[in-house]
């Protein structure tokens, strides 16, 4: 499997005022071609500091990204960094300077001379188009590694990835492997019970490379296929590695099966489109009621285009009063057993789906911290709560993690119980 390097460019990155975004677009379209990214690290706006992270990366890999110090201002200064590291000299690039004049004249204005900066590229590099921007990136062979340079915004990152980057990638070879990979999303098992679980799964000395990557919405599984001549060659040029038999499409359906209900997506879909689709199959609407998510579940139900077939509505009850006035949840209830605990999270779902009239009520009440927890009920209990006409239950959940995380693996939580729902009663 080729390898690749990354280098994201910016003082504000190390400052905590922004998050590197590009780094996560170009290591998922990377994966998806099979290149492994190894390395990234993030610089600060230093020719010097740039240079030596440049000259480090190159004697690891073949393939460096650098995103970011390629706009007008006097901190922009990735070109001169790269131009000193490869010995080629910045040189005007007039079809660069041309492609910066026709963006900026398209919004009524004209180049100044710290723009002009920006169509002085190292000698010998290899222009790339910015159609959604007007810093140009560029490609540059140094040594063994290819140096490919794009600008820090990350819309124009996106679009550069199909439109510059993938055709040089090809035609310098790294795509000519090739490369398989499926991946599976799972939630409600542990990144380490995934791995037991799939342990010994995949068969020994063969061209499968099986990834777990964990985050608050669960864990990915990924299996990567790599099918280039020159692994066949080196099959059969070593004994022990023995031929097999078993395509990419069996291991994947093992793994699902290993890993049974937990998987809900296997073709990318997050879970909010996962069980829009499973509502809108069978008809199904729903209501919620959310405290410790406080509106979450809904937004993420709601950004799924024609959830208004299924969604009703959405009633955020973060107050004991308004679990009272707007759920009908007993003042009894809630001093006995208190707003996070099972019984609440029943009468939160059965309140909402009576008062909605919809098919469905899901409620989620919990400590979502960092303040709040108590040796009987500590930050990260959750309890979910689902209704029907039929019957109404609730599940406990207990999770780790700052605030954010806890109300975001909440949200999944309950949409998970939802999916169970759908996928076994609805």
């Amino acid at each position: 499997m080729c390898t690749a390097e990354i280098i994201a460019i910016g003082s504000e990155l190390l400052l905590g005022g922004r998050v590197d975004t590009n780094s996560l677009i170009l290591s998922k379209g990377l994966a998806a071609q099979g290149i492994e990214v190894r390395f990234k690290s993030v610089v600060g706006d230093d020719v010097d500091d740039i240079g030596m992270a440049i000259a480090s990366a190159a004697k690891r890999t073949t393939l460096l990204l650098i995103t970011g110090g390629l706009g007008p201002t006097i901190d922009d200064v990735t070109r001169e960094a790269v131009a000193k590291v490869t010995g080629n000299p910045l040189r005007l690039r007039p079809r660069a300077l041309e492609s910066i004049k026709t963006r900026l004249q398209s919004a009524g204005r004209s180049v100044s001379d710290n723009q002009r900066r920006q169509a002085f590229l190292p000698a010998g590099a290899v222009l790339l188009c910015n159609t959604a921007g007007i810093a140009p990136g560029f490609a540059v062979q140094w040594k063994r590694c290819l140096i490919v340079c794009l600008p820090g915004v990350s819309h124009e990152v996106r679009r550069m990835w199909t439109d510059s980057l993938l055709p040089i990638l090809r035609r310098e070879g790294f795509l000519s492997s090739a490369i398989e990979t499926r991946t599976i999303h799972v939630f409600g098992l542990l990144e380490g019970e995934i791995d037991t679980r799939l342990r010994e799964i995949v068969p020994a000395g063969m061209p499968f490379h099986l990834g777990l990557l964990a985050s608050p919405l669960g864990v990915s599984v990924s299996l990567t296929q790599e099918r280039s001549e020159h692994i066949e060659r080196r099959r059969a040029g070593k004994s022990h590695q023995r031929k097999s038999n078993v395509s990419l499409g069996v291991l994947m359906d093992r793994i699902t099966n290993r890993l049974g209900q937990h998987v809900f997506s296997a073709n990318g879909e997050p879970m909010e489109e996962v069980v829009g689709q499973l509502l809108l199959a069978r008809g199904v609407t729903i209501a919620l009621a959310e405290s410790c998510t406080g509106g979450l579940i809904t937004h993420r139900l709601t950004q799924v285009a024609g959830s208004s077939a299924y969604v009703d509505r959405g009633v955020v009850c973060y107050d004991d009063r308004a679990k009272i006035e707007l759920l009908g949840v007993s003042e009894a209830s809630l001093k006995k057993h208190g707003a996070v605990s099972a019984q609440v999270a029943k009468s939160m779902a059965q309140g909402i789906r009576t008062r909605s009239k919809a098919d469905v009520g899901l409620s989620v009440t919990g400590v979502a911290g960092p303040g709040g927890g108590t040796a009987r009920k500590p930050v990260g209990l959750v309890y979910v709560g689902l209704a029907t006409s039929k019957k109404s239950y609730t599940k406990v959940f207990q999770f780790h993690g700052e605030r954010e995380a806890i109300k975001l693996r909440s949200s999944q939580a309950a949409l998970d119980v939802l999916r169970r729902w759908l996928c076994n009663d609805s």
